[in-house]
């Protein structure tokens, strides 16, 4: 982010010109459509916040072995980094973008005080990554999952602006505040499905492919704060409360810690890559099971440290 930005965004938040909102015109809400064709492959890609670069290796990978998804649905950073691949850009756009990312592009001048950001960074970030695009124009359908606070159901946008969407399902409570969609206040979908599988074969998805990227409980290490150790048991078991509804479930340990700088984005893509490889044959075979064969490799695709828990 050049100096000029920076100075203008700060001018923005200081004369309060800024809609903190998120406000779009009424036909971009976020919204879902019951789909009118059930998809034969599902990509599921899980909450986890910086540790969501992983995702990327994954899709490398089944990029490469020609799995074409015809639905993704994301929770939490799993919905930012599939609305990216589903608007049609490839695994390798991505990667380039996580080894490139600028991280000031999402500061917020009102986190200085220890208020939780707005989410309006990201927001813009995705709509602008997807050339401003809404959802039901990507090429691969997509929704993003998010937790409604009024009953705390998981609800699925798979209509309207992608940027609020995304915002929406990641909106971590006590990190950033809650996001109004419509006339509801929404929160991170990790709340009630960190990895939404469910959601997945409940729209009839033939063969669901499940990333979960959280750490594993036992390489917690002493002495962290118990609202960490909290948050991990409680999403550990509602992933193990859908995991028996994927085919194929795919939990790269890619350590306890996440941070934000290039060297570990760059660690973790290669580590989940790696993972990803030695679950080939599984994957294969869940293709085989359900009779939907795998794409050629040539049109696989569209064309197109600091801790933090």
């Amino acid at each position: 982010m050049s100096v000029f930005r920076l100075l203008g965004v700060a001018a923005c938040f200081l004369a309060a010109a800024c809609s903190i909102s998120g406000d779009v015109p009424k036909d971009r809400v976020p919204r879902f459509v019951q789909p009118a064709t059930q998809p034969r492959v599902a990509l599921v890609l899980g909450s986890g916040g910086p540790r969501g670069f992983a995702h990327i290796g994954v899709l490398k990978v089944l990029e490469e072995i020609g799995v074409k998804p015809d639905l993704i649905i994301g929770s939490s950073v799993g919905s930012l980094v599939g609305a990216l691949y589903a608007s049609g850009q490839d695994a390798r756009s991505l990667e380039k973008l996580a080894h490139t990312l600028n991280v000031l592009e999402f500061f917020e001048f009102g986190t200085i005080g220890g208020r939780p950001a707005t989410g309006t960074a990201m927001q813009q970030f995705v709509n602008e990554h997807v050339d401003g695009k809404l959802i039901e124009e990507f090429p691969i359908a997509f929704a993003a999952a998010a937790t409604r606070l009024p009953d705390r159901k998981l609800v699925l946008f798979n209509r309207g602006d992608a940027g609020l969407a995304v915002r929406a399902s990641s909106a971590s409570p006590g990190q950033f505040v809650a996001v109004k969609v419509g006339d509801v206040m929404y929160v991170d979908g990790d709340e009630v499905s960190p990895v939404p599988i469910h959601a997945a074969r409940m729209l009839g998805a033939k063969v669901v492919i499940a990333v979960d990227v959280s750490a594993y409980l036992k390489d917690t290490p002493p002495g962290v704060p118990q609202d960490w150790i909290d948050k991990d048991e409680r999403r550990a078991k509602q992933i193990a409360a859908e995991a028996n509804e994927a085919d194929v479930l795919l939990h790269p340990n890619i350590g306890y810690y996440a941070g934000y700088s290039e060297a570990y984005r760059r660690g973790v893509i290669e580590m989940a890559e790696k993972a990803a490889r030695a679950q080939l044959p599984a994957i294969r075979a869940a293709f085989a099971r359900a009779g939907v064969p795998l794409q050629s490799a040539s049109s696989a695709r569209i064309p197109a440290g600091e801790a933090s828990r």
